[in-house]
């Protein structure tokens, strides 16, 4: 079963496209059901994140759907209800995004200065959340919650995984040998071991490129379910559900894997890197 947050999302447009069919808008259901506009669009955008069965039940109703179609729709209820594990690290994860990342088949991401979070060490990781100046328990936290996170990328379900590393992102803990090797010697191993994964060097004489703007994620997902895209940013990320929008980040993706080693170049420099350390 995929993420709750995709079944919630994925169950939101169904909603929506059956009252299309059924030659309603939402003041029509609103009226019938004696609910409010805003309820019903709220259900529908996914801002309500969890409809009961009885809820979604009076939709199909009043929409016609019956049979097999309406227990399947009732089963997205169900699922889309489940406490997922991110729940738990709400105070160290964006849940919106993990929820997301998730159920993605495929992940394109672009971390700029740091090293993205799925590859990280439990070393690194910690580093980072110090800098953030988080206390100790919220370090420990932190740490556990993204070793959680990168069980994802052993899960069946994932048809790839794509990173763009900044060599920049490396230096910045050169100071540190054992913690630059550590680093070095995860993603190495995830490169040559896991076929999932690929992860491209951009080296610092590359000079100024497409992902000046700042860190990105693509997630990509099955069932025909639309790409998201997840923009970082200090206060807090956002997700992007725009299809222009996402375009626009897969395209500066597409600049910077053109604007980096091939994986082949990446795995020499960063075992000729991790030799060094």
């Amino acid at each position: 079963m995929t993420s709750p947050t995709v079944r919630r999302r994925r169950l939101s447009a169904e909603l929506r496209r059956r009252r299309v069919q059924a030659g309603m808008t939402l003041s029509d259901v609103a009226d019938v059901l004696e609910w409010s506009p805003a309820k019903l669009g709220h259900i529908e955008t996914g801002i309500r994140k969890w409809p009961s069965v009885m809820e979604v039940s009076a939709l199909l109703k009043l929409y016609g759907v019956t049979g097999g179609q309406r227990e399947a729709i009732l089963t997205l209820v169900r699922e889309s209800r489940l406490r997922p594990w991110w729940t738990e690290y709400e105070d160290v994860l964006s849940s919106a995004y993990v929820g997301n990342e998730a159920g993605a088949v495929a992940i394109d991401t672009y971390a700029g200065i740091l090293v993205p979070d799925l590859l990280q060490v439990p070393e690194y990781t910690a580093l980072l959340a110090r800098a953030q100046g988080r206390s100790e328990r919220s370090v420990e936290r932190m740490v556990a919650a993204y070793l959680k996170r990168q069980e994802a990328l052993d899960r069946d379900s994932l048809w790839r995984y794509h990173a763009v590393l900044e060599e920049d992102a490396l230096r910045r803990v050169s100071g540190d040998p054992d913690l630059l090797h550590a680093q070095l010697r995860r993603i190495v191993d995830l490169q040559r071991g896991n076929d999932r994964v690929t992860v491209r060097l951009l080296a610092a004489s590359a000079g100024p490129h497409a992902g000046a703007a700042g860190p990105f994620t693509v997630l990509e997902f099955d069932e025909d379910e639309a790409s998201l895209a997840y923009v970082d940013a200090p206060h807090g990320g956002s997700i992007v559900e725009s299809e222009e929008g996402v375009r626009g980040c897969q395209m500066v993706w597409r600049r910077l894997n053109e604007a980096a080693l091939t994986p082949e170049e990446t795995l020499t420099n960063l075992k000729r890197l991790s030799l060094l350390t």
